[in-house]
């Protein structure tokens, strides 16, 4: 009897060895959103690292991506975060300031040279310290930072420096970091849908917006405006977060792997776009269209005396920090 018992606990055990090896290695299924088009590089290479995690955890992990909106705008998918409708999403630096207000300095105007600047600052300490703060403030992990694009301006009316946009109507963003620019210069900014703008620009509403090349050609808003004016008042970018109860459930080895695969996706996504906007400005010549290179430093003079940091919750040190990158 004994011997039956003691097969008994060796059979059960075994089963329970089973049991608990099978559930380790039970496909997980993951949701990452976005509000970016299936053809955008920001998709694009959100796929590849999904099949590139599940490559590397060997199947542990799937990895279903949502485009356009499809689970949420940007404000909807950000909250998903906390509340477990999404684990994984891609989104601009103006919405985790709202969690932490300081890293939004990366969207003050003139703080990048470029996208090589952009991409310095991804590496820097004080772009550690910004997703450390973000990170205790929301729980919710960065992971990796995509160039977006440069954005410039298109007009109706020519501009070389800042004071020719004195009374220009301008649509641009409801975001105070994006305002800042236009306002200090005496353009009458117009806080019009994204969907809207095209039909504004076409029927007088206003006469000029300001977006990035790539944005400017997917929307067609070259086809009602005469100049582009590259400004280069803000190098945008997007981040890969990571929900709080997602990361904290993953093993260390899992989320180097993670964190090493949305690098790379982001690199990938930011060489692309940097091609484009290459390209774009003879595009927008042969389309005829003037483009216009400004004074940039004379821009960036009047934005510096007008507008300050700190009535945005930014803080000069970080400021600082980011344009001492070399």
């Amino acid at each position: 009897m004994i011997a039956y018992r003691n097969i008994a606990k060796t059979l059960l055990a075994g089963i329970a060895s089973a049991l608990i090896a099978g559930s380790a290695c039970a496909e997980t299924v993951l949701k990452w959103a976005h509000v970016y088009e299936p053809t955008e590089p920001f998709h694009t290479e959100s796929v590849w690292a999904a099949e590139e995690i599940a490559k590397r955890t060997e199947g542990r992990y799937k990895v279903d991506v949502f485009p356009s909106s499809q689970l949420g705008k940007e404000a909807d998918i950000n909250q998903g975060l906390t509340l477990g409708t999404v684990d994984i999403i891609i989104s601009g630096s103006s919405f985790a300031a709202r969690e932490f207000p300081p890293i939004g300095v990366t969207y003050f105007p003139f703080i990048f040279r470029d996208a090589d600047h952009l991409l310095a600052y991804a590496k820097s300490d004080v772009y550690k310290d910004l997703t450390k703060g973000y990170e205790e403030a929301s729980g919710h992990h960065i992971t990796a930072t995509t160039y977006y694009g440069t954005r410039h301006t298109t007009s109706n009316r020519p501009v070389e420096k800042c004071s020719d946009m004195a009374g220009l109507k301008i649509r641009v963003p409801d975001v105070p970091a994006y305002l800042a620019m236009p306002r200090a210069c005496g353009a009458n900014t117009t806080p019009i849908a994204f969907a809207e703008v095209y039909l504004a620009l076409q029927n007088g509403t206003v006469e000029a917006q300001e977006n990035p090349l790539t944005t400017i050609e997917a929307k067609k808003f070259f086809e009602v405006q005469k100049h582009i004016v590259l400004t280069g008042h803000i190098v945008d970018h997007l981040n890969t977060i990571v929900s709080q109860s997602r990361w904290s459930q993953l093993s260390d080895e899992d989320k180097q792997i993670f964190s090493d695969v949305m690098q790379e996706a982001a690199a990938r996504a930011t060489a692309k776009i940097v091609a484009r906007e290459k390209d774009l400005v003879q595009f927008f010549k042969d389309q005829g269209l003037s483009v216009t290179e400004v004074d940039k430093a004379d821009f960036e003079k009047t934005v510096v005396e007008k507008v300050t940091m700190e009535e945005f919750g930014y803080r000069k040190a970080d400021w600082e920090a980011i344009r001492a990158i070399k």
